[in-house]
C-alpha cells in the first residue's frame, strides 16, 4: 500500500468500513466495529483506513493478506 500523509478520522474509518461491509468477512466486520468503539491512535486509524480502502477491488489473495493484517491490528 502506498504512503499517505493524511490523517483519517474515526468517522472516515467508519464510513470506509460501511462502504466495504458487503465485501468483508462477517466476523472481521463485526470485530472492526467493536474495535472502533474505543479511542484508537491516529496511526491505527490511518492503517485500518488503508487496509479497508478499495478492499472490494483487491484480489482474493490481497484480501486474505489484508484480513490477516486487520486481525493483527485489532487483536
Amino acid at each position: 500500500m502506498s504512503i499517505c500523509n493524511l490523517d483519517h478520522s474515526k468517522e472516515d474509518v467508519n464510513k470506509k468500513l460501511a462502504s466495504q461491509e458487503n465485501f468483508l468477512p462477517q466476523g472481521i466486520y463485526e470485530d472492526i466495529l467493536s474495535y472502533l468503539e474505543k479511542e484508537r491512535s491516529q496511526k491505527d486509524l490511518n492503517e485500518l483506513f488503508h487496509l479497508l480502502k478499495k478492499y472490494d477491488l483487491a484480489t482474493k489473495e490481497e484480501q486474505s493478506k489484508r484480513n490477516e493484517l486487520i486481525r493483527s491490528l485489532i487483536n
